[in-house]
């Protein structure tokens, strides 16, 4: 599993059924002395990489936050990018998110087009991910800026298949997300179906706003466990989420 971001910096080595905690960071929703206080908490407890990014960046913070999170962490820091106007060298490396729940041809191919001479420039590490928006409620900011419709909640079957298409097609990632204030998380039975379908890493995001949410994502078969909106309301949901994931690492270390 290709699970190198995660070792930046590190001694350990990537270990098949291991899980990951990353944290989103919308540079709209944050100013400084709140990030602070995340980066200071991510510190002393385990996240594996902050995504930096959202479905609409309205500020012109996004350099800042890089920078201020690559002067206080070493933990890396991946783009979650939604146009090709989001790009930015600071960073270790980008999600190339292709939206393979969507039609819209803009997040398919269009807006990698636009970007590839940026990045093959750049000496950003590239991890193509196909990207599966979950209807979970409400409209979501992620839906609404796409133009596309989610995959329906009770529909395991089509993500499953949307995920194994995107890995026929060469994608290394698949990301199942709810999207931004989701009023529900993936389901479990969504995830179970991902993951039985395709090999790849499967990251899983959006309304997992308790432990027991993120303990149910990561049983079901999540690789990685996103948490982003609920973090900056509490930061100290940070530190349970933490204990979730290291619970499920140090039962597989026991099991070797």
């Amino acid at each position: 599993m290709p699970f190198d971001i995660f070792y930046q910096n590190k001694q350990q080595q990537p270990s098949p059924g291991r899980k990951y905690f990353a944290v989103l960071l919308d540079p709209d929703n944050l100013n400084e002395a709140s990030c602070l206080q995340i980066l200071s908490l991510s510190e002393l407890h385990q996240v594996d990489f902050f995504l930096v990014g959202g479905s609409l960046i309205t500020s012109q913070s996004q350099s800042a936050l890089i920078q201020l999170i690559k002067d206080n962490s070493s933990i890396p820091v991946i783009l979650f990018p939604s146009s090709s106007l989001h790009l930015d060298k600071q960073a270790d490396g980008i999600l190339l998110l292709s939206l393979i729940s969507g039609r819209n041809p803009e997040f398919l191919i269009g807006q990698h087009v636009i970007a590839a001479p940026i990045l093959k420039a750049s000496q950003l590490q590239i991890y193509p991910t196909g990207y599966m928006l979950v209807d979970t409620g409400k409209q979501t900011t992620a839906s609404y800026m796409s133009g596309t419709t989610p995959i329906p909640y009770d529909k395991p079957a089509i993500a499953a298949c949307t995920a194994m298409a995107g890995e026929q097609l060469g994608l290394r990632y698949m990301y199942l997300d709810g999207g931004s204030g989701a009023q529900k998380p993936v389901s479990p039975e969504m995830i179970a179906a991902v993951r039985q379908a395709v090999e790849v890493p499967l990251i899983v995001g959006g309304g997992i706003n308790t432990p027991e949410k993120a303990r149910t994502a990561l049983a079901s078969g999540a690789d990685v466990v996103v948490i982003g909106n609920h973090i900056e309301k509490n930061p100290s949901f940070l530190a349970e989420v933490s204990k979730v994931v290291a619970s499920f690492n140090i039962a597989l270390d026991v099991h070797r």
